[in-house]
């Protein structure tokens, strides 16, 4: 079940957030955890010998890192997941809104208003869906652009991001 890094120094241990330390100098050989989330961090190291071998101390770093990351409230995925990002446009990550100056046939000049919903279904895509403001209304538009982002949310990482939501619901009632 458990697979181990090799190598004299720090390696990955194929579980995200789980670095090998092996340093014969300081009789120092184990595992380290670390995990941040939102602006937190949260490390600890588990030595082989107080865990009686590599393997066991492994899955001991694997608990731990499972906690950690339920009690931080970050999803446990293997992804990168980011709670807020203070370029955001909308308050709400993964939504901005955003605005375009286009051309009718009749070659007057027209802004139009929409919401972006941005996710990344797996590492290195970028998918968009375009909300339109002027068709649904600033409101509607919102509320639909934060379903879609909740679903694809629940896509990505089994659940929502419980901080995105709850640091975006004020935006959402003043509406």
């Amino acid at each position: 079940m458990f697979k181990g890094g090799s190598g004299n120094s720090m390696t990955k241990s194929g579980f995200k957030g789980i670095s090998r330390i092996d340093q014969p100098s300081r009789k120092t050989f184990g595992w380290y955890v670390r995990v941040n989330y939102n602006n937190k961090q949260v490390s600890k190291f588990f030595s082989d010998k107080a865990h009686n071998g590599k393997q066991k101390a492994l899955e001991q770093a694997v608990k731990f890192r499972d906690e950690a990351e339920k009690q931080l409230g970050r999803p446990r995925t293997d992804r990168q997941v980011i709670a807020r990002n203070p370029r955001n446009s909308s308050g709400i990550m993964g939504i901005q809104r955003k605005t375009k100056v286009v051309k009718t046939e009749q070659g007057e000049r027209e802004i139009e208003k929409y919401y972006v919903v941005t996710w990344n279904p797996e590492p290195g895509r970028v998918e968009r869906i375009f909300v339109s403001i002027d068709k649904y209304g600033d409101k509607a538009a919102l509320l639909k652009a934060c379903a879609i982002r909740r679903e694809k949310e629940r896509e990505m990482y089994g659940s929502v991001v419980k901080e995105n939501w709850a640091a975006s619901f004020a935006k959402l009632v003043t509406l």
